[in-house]
C-alpha cells in the first residue's frame, strides 16, 4: 500500500516538471505502469498459500515473473527520462561560488533538481519492486519443489500389512455411496437426455465418432501413401514422412472422435455437471493413447518392412506393435480410473488402493515389453552367430538395464507403502518412451525434411542456383545447419514435455541438490557437493555438447563444402580445442569460481607452464600456427631430414605421418616450424621423373631418343602436360649422357612409375641395337719422381695378362 502511494504520488506530481510533453508523457506511462504491476503484485501475493496446487503455483509464478519484467522495462524508461533530465543539468553549468544567476535560470536549476529526485525515487521503488517480484517467483518455485517432494515421500502403510486393508474395509462402505451416488447422476443425466426431443446432438456426436474411427482414418492413411509414393521425392523423405503422417493421422483422428462424443453428448444434455471434468479427461487420455497406438504403427510397420525406420527385425516388429494396443489400453483404462475415483470424491484408502493397482497394472505391462525385447534380442543374437544372418537387431541394452532397475525400485516403494512416489516413477515409465518415440520420429523427419528439400538437387537449390548463382555446397550447408538447429529445438521440446507432467524441471533438481548441503567456504568461494556435483554435470553436457558438435561438422557441414581435407581438419580441431576451452571455464563458474578467479589461478599457472611445460608449449603454440597457416595440410607429401611420407593427421601437439613402410611417423610440430621440410604437394601436387643414362657415341642418338619418348607415352601413369623431354647432357669419353624427364600426377607414383620404365628401357633398347651404359671411370697412378725407387717386381708373382 505504502509503495502504491508514492507511486500516485509521484503521477501526481511529474506534471509540473519542466519536461517536454512525450517526455512527460513516457514518465506518466512508466509510472502507471509501475502502479500496475504493484497492485499484481499484492494480488499474487495474496492469491499465494499453502493450498496452492500445481496449476495455481504455475500461473502466478508466471504472473510474478510478468511484475518483475514490467517493473524493469519501467525502470529502464525511467533512466532514460532521468539521463535527459542530467543533460538539461549539465548544460545549465556549475553553480559558480559567489555569483548570483538569473531568476529564471536559478528556477529552472530548482525544477531540475525536483525532476531528478523524483525521477530517482521511482526508479528506486520500481529496483524494490522488481527484486520483491523476483523473490516472490523463487518462493513459489520453491513451494512447488517442496509439495512435489512432500507428495513423492509421503508415507502410506504397505499392502502387505493389515493396517492396510482394515484402513480400506473401514472406508469402502462410504467410498462405495459416492461412487453410487456420482453413478446415479450420470445415470439420470442419460436417461432425461434420451426422453428429450433433442437428443440429436448425441446421435450425431456419434456418427462423428465412428466416420472419423473408420472411413476417414483409412481413406487418410491411403491418401498419405499416395501422396508419399507419387509426389514425394525419391529419398529418405517417403520413409519419414509417411511414418509422420500415420503417426499425425492415427493420434488425431481417435482423438478428435472422443472430442466429437462427448461434446455431442453434452450438447443432448447426457453429461451430468459432476461429470464434466471426467469428460474432458477422458478427451485427453483419448489422444494420448491414440497417440502410442499411432507411433507404434509410423515406427514399426509390421506390414511393410521396406517402410521400417528402426532397425529391427520383422518378429520384433509384429510384436512390439501388439504391445502398444495392450499399452494404450492399459493407459487408458488407468488414467479414466483414477480419474473417475478422484471426482466422485472417494476416500484415502480407496484412492490409495487405485493407485497401487495402476502401479501394478503398469509394471506388469512394462515387465512384459521388457521381457519380449529381452527375447527378440536373443533370438536375433543366436539366428545372426548360427546362420550368419545381418538382420536387425534391437539396440538399447543400457535403457533396458535402467528399466528392469526403474522397475524392481517402483515394485519395493509400493510393497514400502510410498504410492505416491511409485505411481510417478510408473507413470515415467510409461510417458518418457512415448515422449522418446515421437523424438525419434521427429529427430528423422525433421532432418530428412531439411536436407531433402534444401539441398543442391532440390528445385530450391537449382533455383536459388539459377536465379541468384547460389553454390550448391552453400545450399547443402543451410540444410544441414537448418537440420540441426529444428532438432536441437525439438530436444529442448521434448525434455521439457518429458519433465512437464511429473511437476518438475532441470532448475528444480538441481535446487533439491543444492539443499543437500551448504558446503564449505573457503574465502569468497563456496565449494558445496551440490556445487561440485552441477560443475561435474555442466562439464558432462558440454564435453557431450563439443563432441555431438565435432561430429556433426566433420560428418555432415564441412563435407558439404568445397574445402579441402586439410581446411576440415583445421577448422574441426579448432572448433574442438575451443569448446573444450568453454565447457571447462563453464564447469568453473558453476562451481562458483568467478572468471576474475580464473584469470587469476591461468597466470599462476602460466608461470609454472613457462619453466616445466616449455616444450609442450612450443608444440601447442606451434600446432596453432600449423593450423591456422597451413604450411602443411592433411593429404601432403612432405621430407623431413630422411624419411618422407602422407600427413595423416594434425593435433595441436604433434604431426601424424605416414611414411612408406605403412608405419606411422610421429613429429612434434615445432619440428616442422623451426626446421626444414620439403612439401612436394604444397604448390605442385605433381611428381617428376628423372632418368640418366649413356649411349655410345657412335649409336643412334634420335632412335633413343624416340624409343624413351614412346616408353613415356605407352606408359599410363605419365601424363601428357608438361609432356616427357629428353636432352643430350654431356659427350664425355666416347659416350653420350642423355637426361629426360616426366611428369605424374603425384609424387607417390614416381618411384613404381620410374621403375616401370627402367623395366622396358633396358629391354627394348638393348634389342634396338643400342648399348646402354655409364660413362667409364679410369683411375690412374702417378708416382712421385721424388720417391724411393720401386722394388723390383718379384718373379714369382703372377703378370698382368696382354
Amino acid at each position: 500500500m505504502i509503495l502504491r502511494l508514492a507511486l500516485l504520488l509521484l503521477l501526481s506530481v511529474l506534471p509540473a516538471l519542466p519536461l517536454r510533453a512525450q517526455d512527460v508523457a513516457a514518465a506518466n506511462g512508466a509510472i502507471e505502469s509501475l502502479a500496475q504491476a504493484a497492485r499484481d503484485y499484492k494480488a499474487i501475493d495474496t492469491a499465494f498459500t499453502a493450498r496452492s496446487d500445481a496449476t495455481e503455483r504455475r500461473g502466478l509464478e508466471d504472473r510474478a515473473n510478468g511484475v518483475r519484467q514490467a517493473a524493469d522495462d519501467a525502470v529502464a524508461l525511467l533512466g532514460q527520462q532521468i539521463a535527459l533530465v542530467d543533460a538539461r543539468i549539465a548544460q545549465l553549468g556549475p553553480v559558480t561560488p559567489g555569483v548570483s544567476e538569473a531568476p529564471d535560470i536559478r528556477a529552472q536549476r530548482r525544477q531540475l533538481a525536483i525532476s531528478r529526485s523524483t525521477l530517482d525515487s521511482a526508479i528506486k521503488r520500481g529496483k524494490l519492486l522488481s527484486v520483491e517480484a523476483q523473490q516472490l517467483a523463487a518462493e513459489i518455485d520453491d513451494s512447488a519443489v517442496n509439495a512435489f517432494n512432500e507428495r513423492i515421500t509421503a508415507r502410506t502403510p504397505s499392502p502387505l500389512t493389515g493396517r492396510f486393508w482394515s484402513l480400506f474395509a473401514e472406508g469402502l462402505p462410504r467410498d462405495a455411496r459416492r461412487i453410487r451416488g456420482f453413478v446415479g447422476e450420470e445415470t439420470d443425466a442419460i436417461a432425461q437426455g434420451l426422453a428429450r426431443p433433442t437428443r440429436w446432438p448425441a446421435l450425431l456426436g456419434l456418427l462423428a465418432a465412428l466416420l472419423l474411427l473408420g472411413p476417414a482414418r483409412r481413406m487418410l492413411a491411403r491418401a498419405g501413401m499416395r501422396l508419399m509414393i507419387e509426389r514425394a521425392p525419391a529419398s529418405r523423405l517417403r520413409r519419414s514422412g509417411l511414418a509422420l503422417w500415420t503417426a499425425l493421422v492415427g493420434t488425431l483422428l481417435p482423438g478428435f472422435a472422443a472430442l466429437a462424443l462427448v461434446n455431442g453428448l453434452d450438447a443432448a444434455g447426457m453429461i451430468a455437471p459432476s461429470w464434466d471434468r471426467l469428460g474432458g479427461f477422458l478427451v485427453r487420455v483419448s489422444f494420448v493413447a491414440a497417440a502410442i497406438v499411432a507411433l507404434g504403427a509410423a515406427l514399426l510397420q509390421p506390414k511393410a518392412p521396406s517402410w521400417r525406420l528402426p532397425l529391427i527385425s520383422d518378429a520384433a516388429a509384429a510384436g512390439l506393435r501388439r504391445w502398444t494396443r495392450v499399452a494404450a489400453g492399459v493407459v487408458l483404462a488407468t488414467a479414466l480410473l483414477g480419474s473417475f475415483t478422484a471426482e466422485a470424491g472417494s476416500g484415502s484408502p480407496l484412492t490409495i488402493a487405485t493407485d497401487g493397482l495402476t502401479v501394478a497394472l503398469d509394471m506388469a505391462l512394462v515387465f512384459g515389453v521388457l521381457r519380449s525385447i529381452a527375447g527378440y534380442r536373443r533370438r536375433a543374437e543366436a539366428a545372426r552367430e548360427a546362420e550368419g544372418e545381418s538382420g536387425g537387431v534391437i539396440a538399447g541394452g543400457t535403457v533396458a538395464l535402467a528399466a528392469w532397475v526403474a522397475v524392481a525400485f517402483t515394485i519395493v516403494a509400493l510393497l514400502a507403502g510410498y504410492f505416491t512416489l511409485a505411481l510417478t516413477v510408473a507413470r515415467m515409465l510409461l510417458w518418457w518412451p512415448v515422449v522418446a518415440s515421437a523424438l525419434y520420429l521427429l529427430l528423422i523427419a525433421a532432418d530428412d525434411l531439411c536436407t531433402g528439400l534444401i539441398a543442391r538437387d532440390s528445385r530450391l537449390g537449382l533455383s536459388l542456383h539459377q536465379s541468384f548463382g547460389v553454390r550448391g555446397s552453400l545450399v547443402d550447408q543451410a540444410g544441414v545447419f537448418l537440420s540441426a538447429l529444428v532438432r536441437l529445438i525439438l530436444v529442448a521440446l521434448a525434455f521439457s514435455l518429458a519433465m512437464g507432467p511429473f511437476g518438475s524441471n532441470i532448475t528444480s533438481l538441481f535446487d533439491i541438490i543444492d539443499r543437500v548441503s551448504q558446503g564449505l567456504t573457503i574465502g569468497q568461494v563456496t565449494i558445496a557437493p551440490g556445487a561440485i556435483l552441477r560443475a561435474l554435470a555442466v562439464l558432462a553436457a558440454g564435453l557431450f555438447v563439443v563432441r555431438t558438435a565435432q561430429r556433426w561438422l566433420t560428418d555432415r557441414y564441412l563435407p558439404a563444402t568445397e574445402l579441402d581435407a586439410g581446411a576440415r581438419n583445421s577448422i574441426a580441431m579448432v572448433a574442438r580445442y575451443s569448446g573444450l576451452i568453454l565447457a571447462t571455464l563453464w564447469a568453473l563458474a558453476s562451481l562458483g569460481i568467478g572468471i576474475e578467479r580464473i584469470a587469476l589461478l591461468l597466470s599462476a599457472l602460466s608461470v609454472g607452464i613457462g619453466f616445466g611445460l616449455q616444450a609442450i608449449t612450443q608444440n601447442f603454440v606451434s600446432g596453432l600456427i600449423l593450423l591456422a597457416e597451413r604450411p602443411v595440410k592433411i593429404g601432403d607429401w612432405v621430407r623431413i631430414g630422411s624419411d618422407e611420407g602422407d600427413i595423416k593427421r594434425i593435433s595441436v601437439r604433434a604431426t601424424e605421418i605416414q611414411i612408406a613402410d605403412r608405419s606411422t611417423l610421429i613429429v612434434p610440430n615445432s619440428e616442422l616450424i623451426t626446421k626444414a621440410v620439403l612439401n612436394k604437394t604444397l604448390s605442385d601436387p605433381l611428381g617428376r621423373i628423372q632418368l640418366q643414362f649413356s649411349i655410345p657415341l657412335g649409336a643412334d642418338v634420335g632412335a633413343a631418343r624416340d624409343r624413351l619418348l614412346a616408353i613415356y607415352a605407352e606408359t599410363p601413369a605419365v601424363l601428357e602436360e608438361p609432356a616427357p623431354a629428353v636432352f643430350i647432357d654431356s659427350i664425355v669419353d666416347g659416350r653420350v649422357l642423355l637426361n629426360s624427364f616426366a611428369h605424374v600426377r603425384s609424387p607417390r607414383e614416381v618411384y613404381s612409375t620410374r621403375s616401370a620404365i627402367l623395366f622396358r628401357l633396358l629391354t627394348e633398347l638393348p634389342a634396338a641395337g643400342i648399348e646402354l651404359g655409364v660413362t667409364p671411370q679410369q683411375m690412374q697412378i702417378i708416382s712421385d719422381a721424388r720417391a724411393a725407387p720401386a722394388a723390383a717386381p718379384d718373379p714369382a708373382a703372377p703378370q698382368p695378362a696382354g
